[in-house]
């Protein structure tokens, strides 16, 4: 994603590009990129200089709109229910045993992964441009945005 806030308005960067940057199968990034343009976090251009780009302006993707995206609503964490064949909830109430105790580790499971929605909420695509921009060599960031711009589409 970050790859495609350095490029003009006017241009796309394409799935053969991305893949061949990254080291992925063209196939898994297509279907990515398929749920980011469904989501509208990018926008796809049909044709031969066709490609991706950003739907919206990169501060306002989150990196929690992509996960989402790609991942889906459903929490990480699944509650098997076990405890509902505890030995403790075997007795005559296991109705009132089951409805009295909820599962302590899915309600723990569950805070865990919402403070990381909030966290990944609260870092955008800015961010990680303005991070790589600190940690990565003046370099290495002229080499990427170079690869992006003399590949077919930029």
């Amino acid at each position: 994603m970050v790859y495609l806030i350095d490029i003009p308005p006017d241009a796309t960067i394409g799935i053969k590009e991305l893949s061949a940057f990254q080291g992925v199968s063209e196939t898994y990034l297509s279907k990515i990129f398929g749920k980011l343009t469904k989501a509208g976090i990018v926008s796809s251009v049909p044709g031969v200089k066709g490609g991706y780009r950003l739907a919206k302006p990169p501060e306002d993707i989150s990196f929690w709109d992509v996960v989402e995206a790609v991942e889906g609503t459903t929490p990480i964490f699944q509650c098997k229910n076990i405890k509902n064949n505890s030995y403790l909830c075997r007795d005559e109430d296991y109705l009132a045993c089951t409805m009295a105790s909820p599962c302590v580790i899915n309600l723990a499971m569950l805070e865990a992964e919402e403070s990381m929605r909030n966290v990944l909420r609260n870092k955008s695509l800015i961010w990680l441009n303005e991070e790589l921009d600190r940690v990565l060599t003046p370099q290495s960031r002229k080499d990427t945005r170079e690869f992006f711009a003399n590949s077919n589409n930029a």
